[in-house]
């Protein structure tokens, strides 16, 4: 939410799901240090590259990461991932507003 909008209730809803997971929260706070690319990240978090890519595909859709693919000096195709900066202001008035814009589960679900 780089422009700081108010998120509608279901961003706000898609953004806390992904959040509220500690690898999640731990690849974020890795990457606010530095980007890093997948094998390297997993290394330094101590998961595998498959759980990483798992959580990075779920940061991504939510906006709160963006993976971009580079060449290694060796010619080896790395994505390198980075932190989209963001902030969501958490008050009661704020998650009364975005409630008002939720989705029916039935919407929710695509039916």
């Amino acid at each position: 939410m780089a422009d700081m909008s108010l998120p509608t209730g279901d961003e706000l809803l898609k953004v806390l799901a992904t959040l509220a997971n500690p690898h999640r929260l731990r690849v974020v706070a890795a990457l606010t240090e530095e980007r890093n690319y997948v094998s390297r990240l997993a290394r330094e978090l101590g998961i595998s590259r498959a759980l990483l890519q798992v959580h990075l595909r779920k940061l991504e859709a939510a906006g709160l990461v963006s993976g971009h693919l580079e060449l290694s000096d060796d010619g080896k195709a790395l994505k390198y991932y980075e932190v989209n900066g963001f902030a969501y202001d958490l008050t009661p008035a704020a998650i009364a507003a975005a409630v008002r814009t939720l989705s029916t589960s039935d919407e929710q679900k695509g039916t």
